[in-house]
């Protein structure tokens, strides 16, 4: 038992010290994005859910000190309203706005298949794994998605993309990109003549 214990002790500690990134995840494939503004998402989504914890907690207290509670009905309705705005309508608002922010994207080559890591709505890492024909563009440019996998709308910023083809892939431009060339001079002839 204590040498297994001290066997696997080693193990982690070699593992933390190698120079291995800890976005390695080669069941995954290979890391081909990684969304900058990931830890600020995190800290605004834990900031918001911990200001709504504290809120609930408090409110009690509030009503009890400040007296609302033998006001009128419309202070109270007015001053829940308040409340209930902040401690839930924020929070659920914003996991909306930014569930489908894509904190890395792997791709493996050989089955064309794409691993996305997006936070879910209790800030733990979530795994979405889709084929490149999954992807659709939306017909109109949307505020926070770029494409949807599936039915779930993802959002990447294209000048992270280390490599530019990798991008191209992803929204499928690669295989389109020929075809639209051609019809362009397709249409060019149609014009001359």
């Amino acid at each position: 038992g204590f040498i297994f214990q001290v066997a696997s002790f080693q193990g982690v500690a070699v593992r933390s010290l190698s120079t291995s990134s800890p976005h390695d995840h080669p069941e995954h494939g290979r890391l081909v994005y990684k969304g900058n503004l990931a830890k600020t998402v995190l800290g605004v989504k834990f900031f918001s859910y911990s200001t709504s914890v504290f809120n609930l907690f408090m409110m009690p207290y509030i009503m009890l000190k400040s007296g609302i509670g033998v006001e009128s009905l419309l202070v109270q309705a007015a001053f829940y309203g308040l409340i209930g705005i902040f401690t839930f309508v924020t929070p659920v608002t914003l996991h909306i706005l930014t569930k489908g922010y894509v904190i890395r994207l792997y791709y493996k080559d050989e089955v064309d298949t794409y691993t996305a890591i997006t936070y879910n709505a209790i800030l733990a890492e979530k795994v979405t794994v889709f084929h490149q024909k999954d992807v659709k563009i939306p017909d109109i440019t949307r505020m926070f998605t770029t494409f949807y996998a599936k039915t779930k709308s993802m959002l990447v910023n294209p000048t992270l993309f280390p490599n530019p083809q990798d991008y191209n892939h992803l929204m499928g431009y690669d295989k389109s990109s020929f075809f639209k060339f051609e019809d362009l001079e397709e249409v060019k002839e149609v014009d001359k003549r």
